[in-house]
C-alpha cells in the first residue's frame, strides 16, 4: 500500500511538473499577446477621445468587422459562449478567431461602440490555448485545460488581476462545480501573464477604495438592500442584452445593415447629446463613480447604449460596461441608503459583476485585487446576496448550472 501511494505521488509530481511547464509557456504567449492587446486598446481609446468625429465611421467599422469574419469563414456567432462550450464538449475553436476578435474589438473601441474587452480576452486566450494544445498533440481533456489556461492568462494580462482571472475561469464554466484539475495550470498561466503584463508597464485595473464604513447593523442592512437592488439590475441587464440581439435580428434581416444601423444610432446619440463619456468601455467613468461623482441617469444610459451595440453585433464584451453600470448605480443609490457614494459604487460594481457571471468566489478575489483590500466582509455579503437573488440569469447562455443556488441538489431546470 505504501509503495502504491509513493508511486502515485511520484506520478502526480511528474504530471505537476509537466503542467507547470506547459502552462508557463501558455502564460508567456498569452501574457505577451494580452499585454499588446491592452496597449492597443488604450491607444485607440486615447485616439478616439481626441478625435470624436470618427464615431461617425462606426457603421463602416461594424460592417468591416462582419466582412472580416465572412472572408475568413469564421461564424460571426463564434463568441465567448463557444469558448465556454469548447471546455465541456471539446468543440473546435477556429485558430483565426484570435486575430478576428482582436481586430473586431479594436475597431469597436476605436470608433466608439459601447462594448467591453473581456470577451476579446477570453476568446483570444481560449483560441490560443485550444489550438496550442491541438498543435502539441494533447488529448481532448488536456486541450480543454489549455484552453482554460489561455483564457485565464489573457484575462489576467488585460485586467491585471491574476488570482481572480484564474478562479473566474475555473468557476464560470459550470456554476456549482469547480475545475480543480485545472487549478495549477490556470494559476501558473494567469500569474505568469500578470507578471509579464506588469513588467512591461501595463497598468492593472485598480481603484483607491474610499474608507470602509463601520461594520454595524445599519451598514449591514443597507449593504444587503443595495445588493438586492443590484441583483435586480443584473437581471434587467442580462435580459436587455439577450433581447436586444433577438430584437435586432427580428427587425433587420441583413447582418450588415443591422450592425451598420446600430453604429449609426450610437454615433447619432453620442454626437447629438454629447455622450462622449459613454463611447467605448468607459473605464474612466468607473473611477469617477468610486470618487463619488456621477450623473443619476448614467447607469441606465450605459445599459441602453451597451444593449444597442452588443445586440447589433459589435465585438468586445460586456464586463467593463457592467462594472460601469454597477459603479454608477451604487454611487447614485448608495447615499439614499445611508452609504457613502464611493463605497457604494465599489460594492455595487462587484455585486453586479457577480450577478451577471455567477462567479461569487472569483468576485471576492476581484474585489481584493481591484481595491487592494483585505477588509472583505461587506463585499462578501453583497456578493453572496447578489449571487442568490439574481437567480439563473447570466451573460453567457452556454454557462451551465450544476446545483441550485439555495440548496445542495442538482438543478434540474438547466
Amino acid at each position: 500500500m505504501d509503495r502504491e501511494k509513493l508511486a502515485g505521488a511520484g506520478r502526480y509530481v511528474l504530471a505537476a511538473l509537466r503542467w507547470a511547464a506547459v502552462s508557463l509557456l501558455t502564460g508567456t504567449v498569452c501574457g505577451l499577446l494580452g499585454t499588446a492587446f491592452h496597449w492597443a486598446i488604450d491607444w485607440v481609446t486615447e485616439y478616439r477621445s481626441g478625435h470624436m468625429l470618427i464615431i461617425w465611421l462606426l457603421p463602416i467599422a461594424g460592417a468591416a468587422t462582419l466582412l472580416l469574419y465572412r472572408l475568413c469563414r469564421v461564424s460571426f456567432d463564434a463568441d465567448t459562449n463557444l469558448i465556454i462550450t469548447s471546455v465541456t464538449t471539446n468543440e473546435h475553436i477556429p485558430a483565426l478567431l484570435a486575430p478576428l476578435i482582436t481586430a473586431g474589438t479594436l475597431l469597436s473601441h476605436l470608433f466608439g461602440a459601447s462594448v467591453g474587452r473581456e470577451g476579446a480576452a477570453l476568446q483570444l486566450g481560449g483560441s490560443v490555448g485550444h489550438n496550442m494544445g491541438e498543435l502539441l498533440g494533447f488529448d481532448e481533456d488536456d486541450v480543454r485545460v489549455l484552453s482554460m489556461c489561455g483564457m485565464a492568462a489573457c484575462f489576467s494580462a488585460m485586467f491585471g488581476t491574476p488570482v481572480s482571472a484564474a478562479v473566474f475561469v475555473l468557476e464560470v464554466i459550470c456554476v456549482g462545480t469547480f475545475q480543480y484539475a485545472a487549478l495549477l495550470p490556470c494559476v501558473v498561466s494567469s500569474c505568469t501573464a500578470g507578471w509579464i503584463s506588469r513588467a512591461l508597464g501595463a497598468k492593472p485595473m485598480g481603484y483607491a477604495i474610499p474608507e470602509m464604513p463601520a461594520m454595524d447593523i445599519g451598514t449591514v442592512l443597507s449593504t444587503t438592500v443595495l445588493a438586492v437592488l443590484v441583483a435586480v439590475l443584473g437581471i434587467v441587464l442580462c435580459i436587455a442584452l439577450h433581447k436586444a440581439s433577438e430584437l435586432w435580428a427580428k427587425l433587420v434581416g441583413s447582418p450588415y445593415l443591422r450592425i451598420a444601423l446600430g453604429g449609426l444610432i450610437m454615433a447619432a446619440l453620442v454626437s447629438i447629446f454629447k455622450l462622449t463619456d459613454y463611447a467605448g468601455a468607459g473605464a474612466h467613468m468607473i473611477e469617477r463613480a468610486i470618487g463619488g461623482e456621477t450623473e443619476p441617469w448614467a447607469f441606465a444610459l450605459k445599459l441602453v447604449l451597451t444593449a444597442i451595440c452588443v445586440g447589433a453585433g459589435f465585438r468586445g464584451g460586456e464586463i467593463v460596461p457592467t462594472l460601469f453600470i454597477g459603479a454608477t448605480f451604487g454611487c447614485t443609490v448608495g447615499p439614499l441608503l445611508g452609504l457613502g457614494s464611493g463605497f457604494a459604487a465599489a460594492i455595487a460594481m462587484t455585486a453586479l459583476f457577480c450577478s451577471v457571471v455567477n462567479c461569487p468566489i472569483a468576485t471576492i478575489f476581484l474585489a481584493a485585487e481591484m481595491f487592494g483590500t483585505t477588509d472583505l466582509m461587506l463585499f462578501a455579503l453583497a456578493i453572496a446576496v447578489a449571487f442568490v437573488m439574481s437567480g439563473y440569469f447570466g451573460l453567457y447562455s452556454s454557462q451551465r448550472f450544476q446545483f441550485s443556488k439555495v440548496k445542495r441538489r442538482e438543478y434540474e431546470g438547466k
